[in-house]
């Protein structure tokens, strides 16, 4: 409850549906909250942090059993630009999961913001801009601190398509620029994040 803020969560709660009746995004849920899952039908936990020894992973994964519900531990990062292979086992994971889901990182801000685009732009079919509000200072990301690396790499290929007439809802086109333009730490290499922002993920909400 102190170490991994959960204490904030009390007062603070940051879980949207993405995809009614069948996704949503979170925050580290604690074992009670899990049973608020369990109850409203949702069968896996998606869990972004990855799995650690820390305390809140083993409360959740003690939770998760004694509810039945599947636990997947699917690592994603806040400050990388998305890997080519996260992004094809994203599209691998939102295919096969059983649904209803619930995925969560620390604080249901950053990660939760990268898979919600994925999901919404290839199993929704969504424009990629569109798709883009997931990543929204709404659910508490902050674009110009070391968060925004995200949006920047999404951003190189909406400037790409845009300038080759792509539609932006073109699933097939986005992974053949994955495979062939993409560099994703040349991305991150040149994103700059503003001394604010920095301040805001890094100190004040200790974003993970």
């Amino acid at each position: 409850m102190l170490g991994d803020h959960g204490v904030l969560r009390l007062f603070y709660d940051n879980s949207h549906e993405i995809d009614p009746g069948k996704l949503w995004r979170s925050y580290q849920p604690s074992p009670a909250k899990l049973d608020k899952w369990k109850e409203i039908g949702v069968r896996t936990i998606i869990n972004l942090r990855g799995q650690t020894p820390a305390g809140h992973y083993v409360l959740e994964e003690e939770a998760c059993e004694r509810l039945g519900l599947k636990l997947i531990n699917f690592r994603v990062y806040s400050r990388e630009a998305p890997s080519p292979e996260i992004l094809y086992k994203a599209r691998e994971l939102f295919q096969s999961i059983d649904y209803p889901a619930m995925m969560h990182c620390k604080s249901g801000a950053d990660r939760t913001g990268v898979m919600g685009v994925l999901y919404k732009f290839f199993m929704l079919e969504q424009p990629l801009d569109r798709a883009m509000e997931q990543l929204s200072p709404k659910y508490g990301h902050i674009k110009q601190g070391k968060t925004g690396v995200i949006d920047f790499a999404f951003e190189h290929y909406l400037a790409f398509a845009r300038a080759r007439a792509i539609p932006l809802d073109d699933v097939d086109a986005f992974f053949e620029w994955v495979e062939g333009d993409y560099d994703h730490i040349a991305v991150k290499q040149k994103f700059m994040s503003t001394w604010w922002g920095r301040l805001l993920t890094e100190k004040l909400l200790a974003r993970e």
